[in-house]
């Protein structure tokens, strides 16, 4: 069982687990970004969306916010990409409303947690790819049915995929790490 502390606390443990998030989101980023998908705004297949949303949803919205903003930082910087202040703050949000979860979770592989993190998954892939997407309009000069057409739907549509699948397996592992810890 969870115990129940304020999703909201910030601590050293919060630091840590930002930090390993953020490093294993970075590194992972960079392994799949040059699965770039085809007539989309530099959007790639990226598997290590799950990092953000799996932080979030374990360690609370300050440490998936801290996973997903800083690992995209770092995956882009690896990869050549750069600094994208909207994508980067796009996917801290992606971490940020899973980990607005985190409250409700009481035991990692069982069904009603399950299906809690799994909407949370499209809430917040919706919500950080429309801000980093919505960007492209004054960044890029996109207007808007272009600027969904070629950002939002395919960063929004790879990464709910990504994020429906992988995300309740990290979930019912981790009940079983925790399980055999003791915990």
């Amino acid at each position: 069982m969870k115990d129940k502390k304020s999703i909201w606390s910030f601590g050293t443990r919060v630091v840590v687990y930002a930090a390993i998030g953020a490093a294993l989101y970075g590194v992972l980023s960079w392994v799949f970004n040059f699965l770039q998908l085809p007539a989309s705004g530099n959007v790639a297949f990226r598997p290590a969306v799950v990092i953000p949303l799996f932080f979030g949803i374990v360690f609370g919205p300050i440490v998936g916010f801290i996973t997903g903003f800083l690992g995209n930082i770092i995956g882009d910087l690896l990869s050549g990409y750069g600094f994208w202040i909207w994508w980067d703050l796009g996917n801290g949000i992606i971490g940020l409303v899973a980990g607005l979860c985190a409250g409700m979770m009481v035991d990692y592989k069982r069904a009603k947690d399950l299906i809690t993190a799994e909407i949370f998954v499209v809430l917040a892939c919706a919500a950080g790819m429309f801000v980093a997407s919505v960007s492209e309009m004054w960044v890029s000069g996109l207007d808007f049915a272009t600027a969904m057409a070629t950002t939002f739907v395919p960063a929004f549509v790879t990464n709910i995929i990504n994020g429906l699948i992988l995300t309740p397996l990290l979930m019912i592992a981790w009940s079983a790490i925790r399980s055999r810890s003791g915990r």
